[in-house]
């Protein structure tokens, strides 16, 4: 991860990796920069010098967050049917939301549930964040509707919302304690949802 001026005296990528976590336990507005500091093991001095103010370092916490703990939505792309793209996706997401080591949840959605300051900027930049993976999600399963692995009339882009839609309400339930065995039964409803081809379904 590129940081700014010159080499800094800490290792920048444990310490972005621990503001992930404040950021994703306290959410933005929740997360002072007191908690921030401590967490990471610097001043404050060091935090704007190496990765600017509050917001910018929640940009890369983000950023971080997207390459590190959702790889799996990456992966899951290249599964060879929309069904697998899907339920490799909902399941490996049903997995990090309620890892041990991690906190419950997602931070793209506990972010900026409590967020009300700085003119909603936090809010929509998560929100943009989400839906740039909901495009990528569509953009595959408009593939898939090209190559006749989803029915014809299937609406790739309603699909893909779908999809977010239980990820995200799942993030929501795991947040509030939900565990893992009740978010992959939600999975499971959810993939009957899921359109097949006639040579799917008797496959």
């Amino acid at each position: 991860m590129a940081v700014r001026g010159r080499p800094r005296s800490f290792d920048a990528d444990a310490a972005l990796d621990r503001a992930v976590e404040v950021f994703w336990r306290q959410g933005y507005e929740g997360a002072s920069l007191t908690d921030l500091t401590e967490a990471m093991g610097i001043n404050r001095t060091s935090m704007y010098a190496a990765f600017g103010n509050k917001e910018e370092l929640f940009h890369l916490a983000v950023a971080r967050y997207a390459e590190a703990d959702m790889a799996y939505a990456r992966q899951a792309l290249a599964e060879p049917t929309a069904h697998q793209v899907i339920e490799s996706f909902l399941r490996a997401n049903a997995d990090a939301l309620t890892r041990p080591d991690r906190p419950s949840g997602c931070l793209s959605v506990q972010g900026a549930l409590a967020e009300g300051g700085d003119s909603g900027r936090i809010a929509r930049f998560l929100a943009d964040s989400r839906l740039a993976g909901e495009r990528a999600l569509a953009s595959r399963l408009a593939r898939a509707v090209e190559e006749g692995d989803l029915p014809a009339e299937t609406d790739p882009h309603a699909l893909a919302r779908y999809v977010m839609v239980v990820s995200e309400g799942n993030a929501v339930h795991a947040a509030a304690g939900a565990g893992r065995a009740a978010l992959h039964t939600t999975v499971d409803i959810a993939l009957r949802a899921v359109p097949r081809t006639h040579a799917d379904v008797s496959a």
